[in-house]
């Protein structure tokens, strides 16, 4: 097959044209940012190109049997930036699948737009309620592709839960560094709260499954994350254990440290968002028994067991990725801002 996948030169992008690879399909990828090119394979096309710029992704577009559509701007990004990337960005995706013929479009969208669900599990069909510019974009990138499919596209949507795994930095560069130091770890709560993760394998394997046939039953939307998950307080631990550096959980008020994180994003000098700090302190999953019974496909990892392997592989790549600078994607370290001061007393 003939694949084109947007985003390419991010962490799921990365992990997706090395499993591809491996099954001899022809790649396309395509990113705004420059390519680390040492990280993939000389028989990959590689281009820089916004997803924005509907000329060019006419050419790339071209010919392709599937395209997986993993682009996107994160909340850290300009307001601005975020909508006309995941909207525009999106609706170009879709206009140039259909004129084209490809044969499938596959949409990485995210749980962010279930809001703060009121009840748990959540299922495809709860209600959305977009927290901030990037759950309201999400939301209004995933009605185009329901318009796209009412029109005869065959659009799959994906709703990962927070993906973690080798390569993995972001916010998760933050707690591993605080763990890697032996600090103390603040939880919002007691973190006794239920909150699903996902390995990147996991939604690799399950989006290499939905590219196989072109079945309408994969139309429509799904939900994936973990099947076994314990505690923030548990699943932490067994970090703890592994790193071995005397970290622990430090519990905090949640409805002052929500003030002050609400404050601090306010002003610039955090980096967290609203829909991680408002949801962190509470039960936090989706059902994904659509997806299980559609693909007859389970996830291998478990929370624990991803995110011991996305910190092993940090500690194995520590000095690299303190010699990086900062960014505002999910491969490289964010800043830490004002956590930097709360790190020093922990």
């Amino acid at each position: 097959m003939k694949i084109l996948i947007t985003g390419g030169a991010g962490f799921l992008g990365l992990h997706l044209a090395s499993f591809f690879s491996k099954k001899n399909h022809r790649l396309t990828l395509l990113d705004i940012q420059k390519f680390d090119e040492s990280e993939y394979a000389k028989s990959y096309r590689i281009e820089v190109c916004d997803v924005r710029n509907k000329s060019k992704l006419t050419s790339l577009i071209k010919d392709q049997d599937i395209v997986i559509h993993a682009a996107a701007a994160l909340p850290l990004w300009k307001k601005e930036d975020i909508y006309t990337t995941n909207i525009d960005g999106t609706r170009n995706i879709l206009e140039l699948a259909k004129k084209h013929k490809v044969k499938r479009v596959i949409y990485v969208s995210s749980t962010a737009v279930y809001g703060i669900p009121k009840k748990h599990p959540i299922v495809e069909n709860d209600p959305r309620v977009g927290v901030g510019a990037y759950g309201k974009t999400k939301i209004l990138a995933e009605d185009l592709c329901f318009q796209a499919i009412k029109e005869g596209l065959n659009v799959t949507i994906i709703r990962p839960k927070t993906f973690v795994g080798t390569g993995r930095l972001g916010v998760f560069e933050i707690l591993f560094d605080w763990i890697h130091d032996g600090k103390k770890i603040p939880v919002l709560g007691n973190g006794n709260n239920r909150y699903q993760l996902l390995d990147v394998d996991d939604i690799v394997r399950a989006i290499y499954t939905f590219c196989l046939k072109s079945k309408k039953s994969y139309n429509g939307v799904f939900n994936i994350g973990a099947e076994n998950f314990d505690t923030v307080k548990n699943d932490l631990q067994e970090v703890f254990d592994v790193a071995n550096s005397g970290s622990k959980i430090f519990p905090m008020s949640a409805f002052f440290l929500k003030k002050a994180l609400w404050f601090f994003e306010k002003i610039g000098v955090s980096p967290l968002y609203q829909w991680v700090y408002d949801t962190a302190d509470k039960d936090s999953f989706v059902s994904i028994e659509k997806i299980k019974k559609t693909l007859k496909w389970k996830p291998e990892y478990s929370n624990s067991q991803a995110l011991v392997k996305s910190y092993r592989w940090y500690l194995k790549n520590y000095k690299k990725i303190k010699s990086k600078t900062s960014g505002v994607t999910h491969t490289v370290g964010w800043k830490q801002g004002v956590l930097k001061l709360f790190k020093y007393f922990a």
